[in-house]
């Protein structure tokens, strides 16, 4: 009934999906997802305005190792029986993997967008200045 509300009244939906294993697996994927963008922010932020490309992730080692201890841990939590049934998880598979990667990559490409187009507004608002002190 609660699926048929959600859907506008349909019932011909199947939402089995989201019953026993197929839950777990969703929500440890869903979990990786976060946990990746998580990381993926990271690097990003190792500078405000220039590109990875200019700013690579070695230019701070802290944080590169920072963000392979946070993997390792996810992956203990993922991998080892004990934690799989603290935080309710199940292992994900390397099909699973590249779904989290695809799902976590468009962080990278949308932080790059946005850090050229704060490049640029800066760059006309220095323009700007320079020309009304001349």
């Amino acid at each position: 009934e609660a699926a048929a509300a959600f859907f506008g009244g349909r019932t011909d939906i199947d939402c089995g999906i989201f019953d026993g294993v197929h839950l777990a697996t969703a929500s440890t994927v869903a979990l990786s997802i976060l946990v990746t963008i998580e990381m993926f922010n990271a690097l990003n932020a190792l500078s405000e305005n220039q590109s990875l490309l200019v700013v690579t992730p070695f230019s701070n080692i802290w944080v590169v190792l920072a963000v392979i201890m946070s993997f390792a841990l996810h992956f203990m939590i993922l991998y080892v029986p004990f934690f799989q049934d603290i935080f309710r998880v199940f292992p994900i598979n390397f099909e699973c993997w590249k779904a989290v990667i695809y799902w976590s990559f468009p962080v990278f490409l949308l932080d790059e967008v946005l850090k050229i187009i704060t490049r640029n507004v800066q760059s006309r608002s220095t323009r700007s200045r320079a020309r009304k002190q001349d």
